[in-house]
């Protein structure tokens, strides 16, 4: 299994707190990290991490609220200060163009690498960024301004019949590597080997998805569960005391946080962007113990977020 890590660089709400930053969670795959919004202070929570801010390639930002985008004009400088030279993409909603460009005109700086803006418009999910080992797919949510869920999917490969190919008369060596990567081969006694020959399905990929700010939506669990996600970081920024508080502010709560989870049939649920008023110690009992409620009687695991938390994959998590 590819090596995966989740790491939360801020779990903050709106203002950061004593013991929250402002939102920024960063994703490890195979080398390469994604970035799911920048808040302010961000590039600093990575010295204290195994995060290398060069080896982010993407970032994803959900919405163009402050305390998801402020820590954008000082990491690409600090980029530029190391010496990048690789392009950098960046995807938020309608408007990032015009954040990015004023964050490049911010002061002096050495920014001389290339950036690439992608405004997201789509009113239905889409896949924005597709490799050969994963997509990102995004997912139009409901805050108080345009804003987008993300959702990371790893692409495996189909798996190679070695006996079936070898019983066919394929050789060991070269040809197999063919069939595997789609190539059809002819074997000794002139008999042609199609791929779909010997090919096996591909096992699935790990699935992980960010909510981002906004209200509740059942219709986003239920995607969730068609494309079979296996984690989900959502904005739980309340407790279920207040919910008014939450609906007013369009946020979610433990509760319907859980609800999203329970319709996408995820194995673990994580909450995240977690309101200040929680820095008070019985307050944050409070969203503990409530969390412990659901955590009792819900088939999968439900995690609060912490500052600097790191999550591996397939230790911590599936």
């Amino acid at each position: 299994m590819i090596s995966m890590k989740i790491t939360f660089l801020g779990t903050g709400a709106a203002v950061p707190s004593k013991n929250r930053n402002h939102i920024g969670i960063a994703f490890k795959f195979n080398g390469e990290v994604f970035l799911f919004d920048c808040g302010e202070n961000i590039q600093r929570q990575m010295l204290f991490t195994e995060i290398s801010p060069m080896k982010i390639n993407h970032i994803f930002i959900t919405h163009l609220h402050g305390d998801h985008i402020l820590g954008i004009p000082g990491l690409l400088q600090s980029l530029g200060f190391f010496g990048r030279e690789k392009e950098l993409k960046i995807f938020g909603p309608e408007g990032t163009k015009d954040i990015i460009k004023n964050a490049l005109e911010f002061g002096y700086n050495y920014i001389n690498y290339p950036i690439k803006v992608y405004e997201i418009k789509e009113k239905n999910p889409a896949i924005v960024l597709k490799e050969d080992d994963y997509e990102i797919i995004t997912y139009p949510t409901k805050h108080t301004v345009p804003s987008y869920a993300y959702i990371f999917r790893e692409i495996k490969k189909p798996r190679l019949d070695v006996k079936k190919a070898l019983k066919l008369g394929v050789k060991v060596g070269p040809d197999l590597k063919k069939l595997k990567e789609g190539e059809a081969v002819k074997t000794e006694n002139g008999s042609i080997v199609y791929p779909k020959d010997v090919l096996l399905p591909p096992k699935k990929g790990f699935c992980l998805a960010y909510s981002g700010d906004t209200l509740p939506l059942e219709d986003f669990g239920q995607f969730l569960r068609d494309i079979k996600c296996d984690v989900l970081i959502h904005e739980a920024t309340f407790d279920d005391q207040c919910r008014d508080t939450a609906r007013e502010n369009m946020h979610t709560t433990i509760g319907e946080a859980v609800n999203i989870a329970r319709l996408a049939h995820v194995k673990v649920l994580i909450l995240t962007h977690i309101s200040a008023r929680y820095d008070k110690e019985e307050f944050f009992k409070t969203y503990l113990e409530n969390v412990e409620e659901y955590n009792n009687k819900e088939d999968f695991k439900i995690m609060v977020s912490e500052d600097l938390m790191t999550l591996d994959v397939k230790n911590d998590l599936l």
